[in-house]
């Protein structure tokens, strides 16, 4: 231990942050998670994360890769671990303009990302709040304002620059090590650091951007409509529909419909929204055309004691129905969980199932449940939860998980489908074999 920290002193640029010290407190936490490890390293060069990743496997200490450390999971920290913090690594640089090839840096957040895209008039889809990590939320998917116009986030990767757990730094692209480019794109940080994505942007304009709201009564009609409208409107329109919120009433909350439309012709976008607006009693509407990059929310760092647990999976054509259903009964009870039915479909669905790591491709929705509160509360409410879960169970499949708040090996097997994770455990094999990177929805080798 003591010849691998002296090691890491002399190679490591960057910040070595240890308990006791100045900065410890703030950097020994994550968005979501609070821990205690041993070091946190803010690498400022792929050389300092090079000599993290070395040290971390010569001292035999737990590593966790930092990003935005939006991680339900909590996995961008540890106790009596190692931390790499790759805020420091958030460049954002058009290298091609004319095929709109993008550099980032593996700490970059998707809010630094749409900044510095902006005046270039390009935009890459994304996730859908400024302070997630293009890292964390790129490698297990990507579902954002823009997914069934671009597909997810990783479908719009081209290649990545890698620190593997041997500190070696490895291309992959579909030309060069195409089996690591095909796991990195679903298979979340299994594989090694990565220091550096290459993405292909796309031209942008303003976007007709808003929430369309329905009294909760009308939730079960609604729900469905704008399920059955979304099968056939434009790609250009992604819709998310949320209900049941408990900080604006519960089970009486209005049933708020949040519609993008990717472009600025107010015609085709009323064409695309104005059937939602026709399927119930509207009690608001803000929807307006804003540029693209405002449409990114601020991220919710929970109060000190509050848990947040977030639950989801994937809805097939022939299953929206019920689903909707048993959510719109689920809503209008008491100590429902918070609601939210995203829409998916287009482009995702038209990229083959065995392209990416990504397994999802044929879903239609995407369901997320989440609760909140202190773990005295959450733990109360777990009984009910998981009825609800037991009720969807025949009707719902896998999982997504950027929305998962637990690491389970049953969590693990609904993200990733058997053949899916067998073909990922021979990446791991070949590139983590002693399963360094384990702090994830570990595949293990």
């Amino acid at each position: 231990m003591t010849a691998a920290l002296e090691t890491l002193r002399r190679d490591f640029g960057g910040d070595i942050i240890e308990p006791g010290g100045a900065e410890y407190e703030s950097a020994r936490r994550s968005v979501l998670a609070s821990g205690s490890p041993a070091y946190v390293l803010r690498p400022k060069s792929v050389g300092d994360v090079r000599a993290g990743v070395r040290f971390a496997a010569a001292a035999g200490l737990v590593l966790s890769v930092r990003g935005g450390g939006h991680a339900f999971a909590g996995f961008g920290t540890n106790d009596d671990g190692v931390v790499i913090d790759l805020g420091g690594l958030a460049d954002v640089e058009v290298v091609d303009k004319e095929r709109h090839l993008v550099r980032i840096g593996g700490g970059a957040t998707w809010g630094q990302v749409a900044a510095a895209l902006a005046p270039h008039g390009l935009a890459i889809s994304s996730g859908d709040t400024r302070s997630v990590g293009v890292g964390g939320l790129t490698l297990t998917g990507g579902m954002g304002w823009k997914v069934r116009k671009y597909g997810l986030a990783l479908d719009n990767v081209v290649a990545a620059e890698v620190v593997t757990a041997g500190g070696e730094v490895v291309r992959a692209s579909a030309q060069e090590n195409p089996e690591l480019f095909w796991a990195l794109r679903g298979g979340g940080g299994n594989f090694g650091i990565v220091t550096v994505f290459e993405f292909a942007a796309h031209p942008t304009t303003d976007v007709f951007y808003g929430r369309i709201a329905f009294p909760a009564a009308e939730a079960a009609g609604v729900l469905q409509g704008w399920a059955d409208h979304l099968r056939t409107a434009p790609e250009e329109l992604t819709s998310i529909a949320s209900f049941a919120n408990p900080f604006a009433g519960g089970p009486e909350a209005p049933v708020e419909i949040q519609v993008a439309f990717d472009g600025d012709d107010p015609e085709l976008a009323a064409r695309a929204i104005d059937p939602i607006r026709r399927l119930g009693t509207v009690i608001d509407d803000d929807v307006a055309l804003k540029p693209n990059e405002d449409i990114l929310v601020d991220g919710v760092t929970p109060p000190p004691g509050i848990r947040l647990v977030t639950r989801s999976a994937f809805v097939g054509k022939e299953s929206v129905p019920e689903v909707l259903r048993i959510l719109a009964e689920t809503g209008a009870s008491q100590g429902s969980p918070f609601i939210a039915v995203r829409s998916v479909g287009g482009a995702v669905s038209r990229v083959p199932d065995d392209a990416t790591a990504y397994a999802h491709r044929r879903a239609e929705l995407m369901v997320v449940t989440t609760s909140a509160g202190p773990e005295a509360v959450v733990e109360a409410a777990r009984p009910a939860l998981e009825a609800i879960w037991g009720r969807l169970a025949p009707h719902v499949d896998g999982a997504y998980a950027n929305f998962l708040a637990s690491a389970t090996e049953e969590d693990v097997a609904a993200v990733y489908p058997t053949r899916t994770y067998q073909r990922l455990a021979a990446v791991k094999r070949r590139y983590d074999p002693a399963n360094l990177f384990a702090g994830n929805h570990n595949v293990r080798p």
